[in-house]
C-alpha cells in the first residue's frame, strides 16, 4: 500500500508528528514493534497495580509552553488529564534536607536560607534558568560550556550545587559534560511553569495521540518490527517490516514519499538504512555519545504513603559520599548501596494507577549495561532482587513504614529498556547532550529521511520528544505546500 508518510517507531514523537499530519489530512502509517504505543510512555500493570514505565513529571504546560500550543492544536486537552505536582523534588544527603518547589521566588528563598553567602550565585542561577533563550543568544557565538563548570562559575558551596542538581538524572549523568544550554532550557521549564502528571499513566497519552491517528484514517500497526527502508536505486521510497505477534505473522512492505524516524540513530545507520547511507550516517555520528540508561524499581503498596507520614511526590537522594558535582559520575557507577537515586510517590497526586487504599511508586537511578551484561541469567535475577532490596531499605530509612506497606517491587535494568525500546545501550535520552554536541547528522540524511525522536534536533525526555515530532510535521507540511504550490 503507499501512504504519504511512514512513521517507523510510536514513541512520543512518532505520534505526535502522526496525530497532527493526520489531523492534517496526510495518509500516514505508523510502525511500532511493540505491543502498545508510547516507547518509554507505557504503562504495564501488575496485579491491583499500574505500573508507570517514564514519566515523573512532564515540564510546562504553562503558557509559553511549546506543548501547550501542541496539545491544543491537536486536542489532546480534550482526551487526557493533567495532574498539577505539589513541589519540585525534596533534595536529601546526611547534610541537608530540602523542599524546592516550583516557584522560583520561593526556591531562591529556601536556599538563600540554607546558604548564606551564596546569595547573588543563587540569584544567577535563576536568572540564567528563567531566561534562558536569551542566553542562548547573548552566548551564541561563545564555546560552549558544561552546566558544571557554569555552576563553578557563580557558586561557592559545593552543597549547593548539588542541591541545584538533584534532578540531573532527569538529563544526564554527569554535570561536566551536560551542555548549560541544554540544562538551562530544560530545567526553566519546571521553575517556569510548575510540572505535570497524567492521569491513569503516560499511556493515556500515547493512546490518546495514537487514536487521534486512527480517527483521522492513519494507520498503526503494533507488533511490527521495521528490518528495513527500502530504496528504488538512490532513493528510499518505503519499508519492509515484520509482523512479529498474531494471526498475521509475516514480512510485509509499504511505500512513501516521506519516512519519519521515532528510532534510535545509530540503528536507522546499521540496519535500516542502504549501506551507502548507512556508512555517511555512521561517520557523522561517530563523535556522538550514547547517553545513559535507568534503572527502575517499581512497587505496589498496600496502602497510600501518605498514611505512613509521607509527603512529598519526589525526593531525590544523594549519598553521604557525593560532597561536590565532581563526585556525581563516579557514584553513578557506585555499588547500588550509595548509588543516588529518586523515589517518587504517585500516591501524592490523584494518579488513578492503584484500587482506592492503595498506591504505586518507583524508585530510580542511572544505570549503564556494563553493570548487567556480564551476568548469567540466575545471576541477573539474584542482583535485580538484591538491588530491590537494597533501594527499599534506603527508602525505609527515609520513610519510617515504607517496607511494610510493599505488597509488590518488580526490577527493570538498562537492560530491560533496551529490549523495550531497541536503543542502544538502553539510553533513555537519545544521544548525551554534551556541550557542542555535534549535529550534522541531522543534514546526513536522504531528504526524504527525518528524525521525530530523542535522537534528534531537541533532544530527549518527554518535551523534546513531544516538540520533534510536531515540528517534523511542520516541516513535512510546509515541504508539501511547497511541491503542490500553495
Amino acid at each position: 500500500m503507499t501512504y504519504d508518510i511512514i512513521i517507523i517507531g510510536a514513541g512520543l514523537g512518532g505520534l505526535t508528528a502522526g496525530a497532527k499530519l493526520a489531523r492534517e489530512g496526510k495518509k500516514v502509517l505508523l510502525l511500532e514493534q511493540h505491543d502498545r504505543p508510547g516507547g518509554c510512555a507505557t504503562t504495564f500493570k501488575r496485579r491491583d497495580f499500574t505500573m508507570e514505565v517514564g514519566l515523573h513529571e512532564m515540564d510546562g504546560l504553562h503558557p509559553r509552553d511549546m506543548k501547550k500550543r501542541i496539545f491544543q492544536d491537536l486536542g489532546v486537552f480534550d482526551r487526557v488529564e493533567f495532574l498539577a505536582v505539589p513541589e519540585f523534588y525534596r533534595f536529601i544527603n546526611e547534610r541537608f534536607d530540602l523542599v524546592i518547589p516550583h516557584d522560583p521566588e520561593e526556591a531562591k528563598m529556601i536556599l538563600k536560607s540554607a546558604f548564606p553567602g551564596d546569595e547573588q550565585g543563587i540569584d544567577d542561577y535563576f536568572h540564567h534558568v528563567l531566561n534562558a533563550k536569551r542566553v542562548m543568544i547573548e552566548y551564541r557565538n561563545q564555546p560552549e560550556k558544561s552546566v558544571g563548570q557554569f555552576l563553578d562559575e557563580i557558586i561557592s558551596n559545593e552543597d549547593l550545587k548539588l542541591v541545584l542538581l538533584g534532578n540531573l538524572g532527569y538529563f544526564h549523568d554527569d554535570p561536566y559534560t551536560l551542555s548549560w544550554l541544554y540544562y538551562l532550557t530544560a530545567q526553566g521549564s519546571y521553575y517556569g511553569g510548575r510540572a505535570n502528571f497524567i492521569k491513569g499513566g503516560s499511556q493515556q497519552l500515547s493512546n490518546a495521540l495514537s487514536a487521534i491517528i486512527t480517527e483521522n484514517g492513519g494507520d498503526v500497526k503494533l507488533n511490527s518490527l521495521v528490518t528495513t527502508i527500502d530504496y528504488d536505486r538512490k532513493t528510499p521510497v518505503g519499508v519492509s517490516y515484520e509482523d512479529v505477534k498474531g494471526e498475521n505473522r509475516g514480512t510485509y512492505s509499504d511505500q512513501a514519499k516521506e519516512i519519519v524516524v521515532n528510532a534510535a540513530v545509530p540503528n536507522l545507520a546499521h540496519t535500516l538504512l542502504s549501506k551507502s547511507d548507512g556508512k555517511t550516517l555512521s561517520e557523522q555520528i561517530r563523535q556522538n555519545r550514547i547517553g545513559a540508561s535507568l534503572l527502575t524499581v517499581y512497587y505496589g503498596f498496600n496502602r497510600s504513603l501518605t498514611k505512613v507520614g509521607n509527603k512529598h511526590y519526589s525526593t531525590f537522594i544523594y549519598d553521604a559520599s557525593v560532597r561536590s558535582q565532581a563526585d556525581i559520575l563516579e557514584n553513578n557507577h557506585s555499588d547500588f548501596s550509595t548509588r543516588s537515586f529518586t523515589f517518587v510517590d504517585y500516591s501524592q497526586v490523584d494518579s488513578a494507577l492503584a484500587p482506592e487504599g492503595k498506591s504505586v511508586g518507583a524508585a530510580c537511578c542511572v544505570d549503564y549495561p556494563s553493570d548487567w551484561e556480564e551476568l548469567t541469567r540466575e545471576e541477573y535475577n539474584r542482583m535485580k532482587a538484591d538491588v530491590a532490596d537494597v533501594i527499599t531499605d534506603r527508602c525505609d530509612k527515609i520513610i519510617p513504614g515504607f517496607r511494610d506497606a510493599v505488597e509488590y517491587m518488580e526490577v527493570a535494568t538498562s537492560l530491560s529498556v533496551k529490549r523495550f525500546t531497541l536503543n542502544p545501550g538502553g539510553a533513555a535520552y537519545g544521544f548525551a547532550q554534551n556541550p557542542g554536541k555535534p549535529t550534522g547528522y541531522l543534514n546526513a540524511l536522504p531528504a526524504n529521511i527525518h528524525i521525530a525522536s530523542a535522537w534528534g534536533k531537541f533532544g530527549g525526555g518527554f518535551s523534546g520528544s513531544i516538540i520533534g515530532g510536531y515540528m517534523t510535521a511542520i516541516d513535512l507540511l510546509r515541504k508539501s505546500h511547497v511541491k503542490s504550490g500553495k
